[in-house]
């Protein structure tokens, strides 16, 4: 790769590295700068830049991001479409991750331009969760560099999987002494209760014992009849041996003590043990409270299916320390939310009257349910919002309303109606962005009128999105020139409710370059709407003579 001052004459095709005023317009920084690009620099009295010019063994840093998280990704992990060359891994369900942490160094140490960042192996996560990301941290990478990542990356299973937590019927059994008090064993059990449901199990069945071995031995031969697993037993008094009662019980009933201890503090006193092929826990202390222990790492990997072994247990002493002391806050309590993908709704406006295409030439009551490659053309642009993991998508309709929502029959999607369609494009985005959920990171704003536009489209615009880097407002662009649809953070939603007319707010883009992120797009579907029958008998004549080049080369 070659980097360094460029004269704009000699830069075209080329990557701007800092971002560089031309004009009334900025160019960002990863432009990848067109003949337009130079004469506007040239204009503006430019006369040098700093640029990256990419050579024949190079693979820009979109597509070798895109590969390498392809590689890594395993069970349960989607590899999000690649932006600025990084590209992240993300949980598609609960459970425990699950890393390869041999190869993910070995990776790491080919060279300076491909990293990857994961969290620790066998963490809990939740669904959409961030589990790693690749990051290319020049322009580009060396074919060869990047060819030993994917061959080590491929070296067997994926690297980084997720094992789902599984709806389990589980056993508990709780021992009492004459001092126990019923309200200590209550409060007991709804905080298990509280963990186990967010990892989708419950406790099948609870036996309230006394405090001996006999009675210990009896209650878990009970539990692991019933085919109850894992079974959990709450001592009244602290194991502090292998030979105390909880485990002498277990061992009576048939089981055997596997490991007692662990490197874990608050969570020292758990004990491993199993009965036939159902894991036996002996309870710490700690567990009786919500605060996170050793128990609760034991216990995700069993809810997942993963086997708990003593080496598993005697390995958790790094980063086993837990316990509030005065020069590290406890994490568990105020810590910040675990980062996850942004949370992306979808509206697509549905509701406009479409003037210059006559319902008695085209006959049917909406543009949008005319048929291009055998289904009506809202309905490509809903499908791809599905796809593309936005959710929930909101379709606002106005004109045809009952005909729009038939011919979306069966989509999982939500209506909205807007019954003041007839007053512009601003009406329908005000509805629509009333009704998404507060929990929402952003917006993408679709076109019903866009049918080329495909979930690979939309997850380029997800990708880019990111607050905390500034980029809020995402616009695909093709050869530089910007198009639809745009994805919008929460933090613009006001603004564009106080919209009027039939112009939609495409003002705030230009009114707010610092917050827009351009993203460029392989085709022009960004730039394509269908507002005519002209144009609308072009694109059916394009679909079908693509369908006669598919069938002539099969």
């Amino acid at each position: 790769m070659i980097f360094g001052d460029m004269a704009p004459d000699d830069a075209e095709g080329a990557i701007l590295a800092h971002s560089q005023k031309a004009g009334t317009e900025t160019f960002k920084k990863g432009r990848v700068l067109s003949r337009a690009d130079i004469a506007a620099l040239r204009e503006a009295g430019v006369t040098h830049i700093v640029a990256a010019r990419l050579d024949e063994t190079d693979v820009p840093e979109d597509e070798a991001a895109e590969a390498l998280a392809s590689a890594l990704a395993g069970k349960s992990v989607r590899a999000a479409a690649p932006f600025t060359g990084r590209a992240n891994l993300v949980a598609e369900e609960a459970g425990v991750l699950e890393i390869d942490a041999d190869r993910i160094q070995a990776i790491n140490m080919i060279g300076e331009a491909l990293t990857v960042a994961t969290l620790a192996p066998f963490e809990t996560v939740s669904t959409r969760q961030m589990l790693a990301t690749v990051k290319v941290i020049p322009f580009a990478v060396p074919r060869a560099d990047l060819d030993k990542a994917l061959e080590i990356a491929r070296l067997g299973p994926a690297p980084i999987s997720l094992s789902r937590f599984e709806p389990r019927r589980v056993g508990l059994v709780a021992t009492q002494l004459p001092a126990t008090k019923k309200t200590v064993l209550d409060k007991s059990r709804a905080i298990l209760d509280a963990r186990l449901d967010a990892m989708g199990s419950r406790i099948a069945r609870e036996i309230r014992v006394p405090h001996d071995v006999r009675a210990v031995a009896d209650a878990v031969q009970d539990l692991a009849k019933e085919g109850l697993s894992p079974i959990l037993v709450f001592g009244a008094s602290a194991t502090v041996d292998r030979r105390d009662v909880v485990p002498a019980g277990i061992v009576l009933a048939g089981g055997d003590v596997l490991h007692f201890g662990m490197p874990v503090d608050p969570g020292n006193l758990l004990l491993l043990a199993r009965l036939g092929e159902a894991p036996v826990i002996g309870l710490p202390g700690c567990a009786r409270s919500p605060k996170l222990n050793g128990f609760d790492w034991v216990l995700a990997r069993l809810l997942a299916g993963l086997e708990v072994t003593p080496k598993d247990i005697m390995g958790m002493g790094l980063g086993g320390l837990l316990k509030e002391i005065p020069t590290r806050p406890q994490p568990r309590e105020g810590a910040s939310a675990a980062a996850s993908a942004p949370r992306i709704a979808a509206l697509v406006l549905a509701a406009g009257r479409s003037t210059r295409m006559k319902s008695e030439e085209t006959g049917v009551p909406s543009k949008l349910l005319m048929p291009l490659g055998g289904k009506p053309m809202v309905v490509h642009v809903v499908e791809a919002a599905l796809a593309s993991g936005a959710h929930p998508v909101t379709v606002v309709t106005g004109n045809a309303d009952n005909e729009v929502r038939a011919a979306l029959s069966g989509h999982d999607v939500s209506f909205v109606h807007n019954p003041d369609y007839a007053d512009g494009l601003s009406t329908s985005l005000r509805t629509g962005l009333a009704t998404l959920p507060e929990d929402i990171d952003g917006a993408l704003v679709c076109l019903g009128d866009m049918p080329d536009i495909r979930s690979a489209h939309l997850e380029k615009l997800i990708s880019a999105f990111d607050p905390e880097e500034g980029r809020t407002i995402c616009v695909p662009t093709v050869s530089g020139k910007r198009g639809n649809p745009v994805l919008w953070g929460r933090e613009w939603f006001d603004a564009m409710s106080d919209v009027k007319g039939d112009t939609g707010a495409k003002h705030l883009i230009g009114e707010n370059e610092d917050a827009v992120c351009e993203v460029p797009m392989p085709d022009d579907a960004a730039l394509t709407d269908i507002d005519t029958q002209a144009e609308f008998e072009a694109r059916h004549k394009a679909l079908q003579n693509s369908a006669l080049g598919i069938s002539k080369k099969t």
